[in-house]
């Protein structure tokens, strides 16, 4: 009886091993890895933004519906749970990209206002908090890839034969991944133009 049971674990440890189960364990878990990673760095931006629109707000006050739509941003952002649940839910996580992308816009436009105003451009608090977003955009960009990545080497796994019957057998399904919004201005060709001059004053 004892040799039996020892006979069928080791038999179906090699049937789970041989169909999928410990890759999809694994690229499951590298994706909770990468997801943390994004939300860090997510977070990271969100607290950079009061400090930036109170830089702003000091040298440029009547830019009051500029502020505004960055706060609303960051308000909308921290409303939704990004739980490790989010990944499961495509309409729950495209939601939470879809709120990023706003505060990503409504930052950039933030920093396009900034360059009508020499004085704030030159405040050494400013430039500190320009620095450390772009280092932080940089670093999404980052974790944001390790997630796709993740994401598609997992999906890859549920998706194909016969990882994907464990995959069923074991309620692993596919997970949404990041996409690009903005995907004809991005293949459009930037426009450079080296005549510009400083607004009026």
């Amino acid at each position: 009886m004892h040799k039996g049971l020892l006979t069928l674990i080791f038999i179906s440890t090699l049937i789970l091993s041989g169909c999928g189960y410990n890759t999809l364990q694994s690229t499951d878990e590298q994706i909770k890895a990468s997801w943390a990673e994004v939300l860090n760095q997510y977070k990271r931006r969100a607290d950079l933004v009061p400090n930036l629109v109170n830089a702003v707000k000091g040298f440029a006050a009547q830019e009051k519906e500029v502020l505004l739509g960055v706060t609303n941003a960051r308000s909308k952002v921290g409303g939704i749970q990004a739980t490790p649940e989010l990944m499961n839910d495509p309409e729950a996580f495209a939601k939470f990209q879809n709120a990023q992308g706003e505060l990503s816009s409504a930052l950039s436009r933030l920093l396009v206002v900034s360059e009508n105003y020499p004085e704030l451009k030159s405040d050494a608090n400013f430039r500190d908090l320009q620095a450390q977003l772009e280092g932080t955009e940089n670093r999404i960009t980052v974790a944001r890839n390790r997630y796709i990545k993740a994401v598609q080497e997992y999906n890859i796994v549920v998706r194909s034969f016969p990882s994907n019957l464990t995959a069923m057998a074991f309620g692993f399904q596919t997970k949404p991944s990041f996409t690009v919004d903005n995907e004809q201005e991005i293949s459009a060709a930037p426009k450079v133009d080296f005549n510009l001059q400083a607004p009026a004053r």
